[in-house]
């Protein structure tokens, strides 16, 4: 009889089990999903993009003016998510958010104008940031009531969904029609809603092991008034996600450019370069809660922006295409779960409102990024234009070091 309950406490849903466990495995389970739904669908829309500049006759530079329109959302909706969820729940504003997402990525390919553009990806940049910021609020629940630093598994899927949703769409970009293949995204993003929402709007937030329902509701770190102090440490860990996320979007839209213009290697070889920085990411980002068991935060902070800075300069200044790449792979590997701790950091300090002020300035670092390296490769050179990656990361990395006790563990 004791070995059949161990057997029925290992097993979720069965009888004798844990209802916490299961809850909080069920809960980990659907945050999972959707991030990587959010990476699967935003990864569809890119890949579409030449095909909606074709669609509405739009210049270069009128195109990039309604591509600000994603960004403009994402950043106004990041700002206001945070009290969103302190009202009605991280859970809830989830599943919101993912609809409207899974919705609004319809949109573009139904529009004829560059203004049309940017007004569908205004919507469609607001609900992405929404689930961003309220997915994130919902992991650090989930890692805090586990004790075990696992955000950089949720980031992971976020890579891999990514990664599948841009390797579908160039495969059917070709017979399928940007309608289609956006309109089968969206059946997609609300199959994937409604299985794993359900979930979400059925347990609320997991409380952290040492803490009650009535301490809850007293000491929830985003609704209490926080000091100056922690406002500030706040902000520290959202610029560690800034000088990371800067490196992210350089190297999509100059990785490859940097390998064929300067290295002068063929356009195939060059594609491989962003191909390679993303799976290192996702691979360091799988294997980032063993990492940061084994080392710890500080550690994993430190040792990733010293990596990524040493990847970052080989990359920027080898002379061959071969090392350039590996210097791209090393950066990825460097970056990965950097990103997840800071945003981790920052929502166990302040809850939603700590995580919505570090993807707010992480995806700031990213819109950064690109036309900051375009304005030094004019001045300077495109090579010594991404060093300037290198430099935040080793950046990063100090700023790591010097919060090491500043802030509480999330793990």
């Amino acid at each position: 009889m004791p070995l059949l309950n161990k057997l029925r406490a290992a097993v979720p849903g069965a009888t004798g089990a844990d209802p916490a466990a299961v809850s909080l495995a069920r809960l980990r389970t659907a945050l999972t999903a959707f991030f990587a739904l959010d990476g699967f669908l935003f990864a569809g829309w890119v890949v579409r993009i030449p095909a909606i500049k074709e669609q509405t006759g739009a210049s270069a530079s009128t195109l990039g003016l309604a591509l600000l329109g994603v960004s403009a959302g994402a950043v106004i909706t990041m700002t206001l998510t945070g009290r969103l969820c302190r009202r009605f729940g991280s859970h809830t504003v989830t599943v919101v958010c993912a609809v409207l997402l899974s919705l609004s990525i319809a949109l573009p390919p139904l529009t004829h104008s560059a203004l049309s553009l940017g007004l569908v990806l205004l919507v469609f940049g607001a609900a992405y940031g929404g689930v961003n910021v309220a997915m994130n609020s919902a992991a650090v629940d989930v890692v805090a009531a586990l004790r075990r630093p696992l955000m950089p598994g949720f980031h992971a899927a976020f890579s891999l969904g990514g990664m599948i949703g841009a390797g579908l769409g160039g495969l059917v970009a070709g017979g399928l029609s940007p309608t289609a293949h956006l309109l089968t995204l969206t059946v997609v993003g609300l199959v994937v809603t409604a299985a794993a929402g359900r979930v979400l709007l059925r347990y609320d937030a997991p409380l952290a092991p040492e803490q009650t329902a009535t301490e809850q509701t007293v000491a929830e770190p985003g609704s209490r008034r926080l000091d100056r102090r922690s406002r500030r440490l706040v902000v520290v860990f959202g610029v560690i996600a800034l000088c990371t996320a800067y490196g992210e979007g350089a190297l999509a839209d100059w990785g490859a450019l940097h390998l064929e213009q300067d290295l002068h290697t063929h356009p195939g070889v060059a594609a491989a370069g962003y191909s390679a920085f993303a799976l290192a990411m996702t691979a360091g980002r799988l294997t980032g809660t063993a990492l940061l068991e084994r080392l710890g935060q500080t550690r994993t902070l430190v040792a990733g922006g010293l990596t990524a800075a040493a990847g970052m300069l080989l990359g920027a200044l080898a002379p061959t295409a071969w090392l350039a790449l590996v210097g791209f792979a090393v950066t990825g590997l460097g970056l990965a779960n950097i990103f997840p701790v800071a945003v981790a950091r920052a929502g166990a300090l302040a809850g939603p409102n700590g995580v919505a002020t570090a993807s707010t300035l992480g995806y700031g670092g990213m819109l950064l990024g690109p036309p900051a390296i375009g304005f030094l490769a004019d001045a300077f050179s495109l090579p010594l234009a991404l060093t300037t990656v290198a430099l935040l990361a080793a950046t990063a990395a100090l700023i790591g070091f010097l919060a090491r006790s500043a802030a509480p563990s999330t793990s």
